[in-house]
């Protein structure tokens, strides 16, 4: 019988100024899925490891399987297949949690198959099954996770995908609070309407952010790494956001924002021996409050999903 395994990393969305429009991939954590073939036609979630038993063996309500499924339906064939999920990232992160299953599973289920789609052409699919995650079938976190790299969703209709240029020494820290906030609580906060004056200062911060990317700028990086629209709301629902953000860049960092829909916070750095230094000085605020966090540091992902 055939089988075929997957890797997909952790991803930051937003990322700070492009709401819903930028997201990055990062190497310290991500999620595998095995695809082994069975004889009767249609999906099985046959184990999920990592999840302390939260997310569901439903085929409709599982990530890896919606993704499937969808792959399935535009092929046209129904492939018996046993899917084996384990977790490396926590839920409820914003790390990407939901869209690296759904990748892992897409990039292991077209390895089996014999890569009837190119890598990109699995993006579709992928958003398909954040819909049922999240209640949106927003890119920026399976884009990224897929394709690795910077990536641009710059329209939806029609899907219009761009991969922006890493610059070799950026750096990504993770700080990951123990406290769960759930997407839903962390949209409610949101405004629906935005003044033309904050409209103005987040295009700008957007635009110099991609120039950064291009020109290896990273003092522009830095100073383009500002949130007018979500941040200010966002910010309330996470202890400790403003004085971990003054510790931060104290220690180095470029900027610091909230990793897609939050609790967990990233700062961008120059070098690798950053990380550590932003860590400590990240670790020493929540003592303070009380309050405790994982992080995580480690260079760009520019390889995206792969098969084991």
């Amino acid at each position: 019988m055939r089988s075929a395994k997957a890797f997909a990393p952790a991803t930051v969305a937003n990322v700070s100024c492009g709401f819903d429009i930028l997201g990055f991939a990062i190497d310290a954590m991500g999620d595998v899925v095995e695809i082994k073939e069975k004889h009767t036609p249609g999906l099985l979630v046959k184990s999920i490891e990592g999840d302390e038993g939260r997310l569901p063996y439903e085929v409709e309500k599982n990530t890896c399987a919606v993704a499937i499924q969808a792959m399935m339906e535009e092929l046209g064939e129904n492939v018996g297949m046993e899917i084996y999920l384990k977790k490396g990232l926590p839920l409820g992160s914003g790390m990407g949690s939901s869209a690296a299953s759904a990748v892992a599973a897409l990039m292991a289920a077209n390895q089996m198959l014999g890569e009837p789609f190119e890598k990109k052409d699995l993006l579709p699919f992928a958003i398909a099954a954040e819909k049922v995650a999240c209640g949106a079938g927003h890119a920026d976190n399976v884009a990224p996770s897929l394709l690795g790299g910077f990536v641009l969703i710059r329209d939806y209709h029609p899907l219009d995908v761009i991969k922006l240029p890493v610059p070799k020494d950026l750096h990504c820290t993770l700080l990951h609070p123990h406290f769960e906030l759930r997407t839903a609580d962390s949209r409610s906060v949101l405004r629906d309407h935005v003044s033309l004056k904050h409209a103005t200062i987040q295009s700008g911060n957007v635009a110099g952010l991609i120039a950064g990317l291009f020109q290896e700028d990273y003092e522009l990086i830095g100073r383009s790494l500002r949130d007018v629209i979500a941040e200010p709301y966002r910010a309330t629902l996470i202890p400790g956001f403003y004085e971990v953000k003054e510790a931060v860049k104290s220690a180095g960092a470029l900027g610091m924002g909230i990793s897609g829909s939050g609790p967990t916070l990233f700062a961008l750095s120059k070098g690798p021996e950053s990380g550590k230094v932003i860590s400590q000085a990240a670790q020493e605020v929540y003592e303070s409050i009380g309050l405790g966090v994982d992080t995580y540091y480690s260079a760009i992902n520019t390889r995206g999903a792969y098969v084991l």
